[in-house]
């Protein structure tokens, strides 16, 4: 694992839940986007693909809940690491959490994977 200074673990923290937020707030607009093609496009191989789509924004919601609950608890850590020893907080290190590191990397993925197919679907459907 590797070690990072406390304020840069909790900068890159910080960062990836305001990510974790702008996801969440893009599956919205996905969302509304699939209202209107349903609306306007109700071919069954088009209700099929808005159903795949639904479910998959509604897993990605769970698993950026989840994210978001182990990143503050991860913020928790260090502000509990910082508390146990407040002296010269700027100038130490922790572990990095590997296993943070790689759900946030695979969440990223497979969210960039999920939003250029649905674009795909949303612009071929109208």
């Amino acid at each position: 694992m590797a070690e990072k200074y406390l304020n840069e673990l909790h900068k890159e923290y910080t960062k990836w839940i305001k990510h974790l937020d702008f996801y969440k707030d893009e599956i919205g607009t996905f969302k509304h986007r699939l209202e209107e093609i349903i609306t306007q496009n109700t071919k069954t191989e088009i209700t099929a693909q808005v159903e795949h789509f639904q479910n998959q924004f509604i897993r990605q919601n769970e698993v950026i809940d989840t994210l978001k609950h182990d990143l503050h608890a991860a913020e928790h850590k260090l502000v509990e690491n910082a508390k146990a020893n407040n002296v010269a907080t700027d100038h130490r290190k922790a572990e990095e959490d590997a296993s943070l590191v790689d759900q946030m990397t695979m969440f990223k993925k497979i969210y960039t994977e999920l939003k250029e197919e649905f674009t795909r679907f949303a612009a071929d459907a109208l």
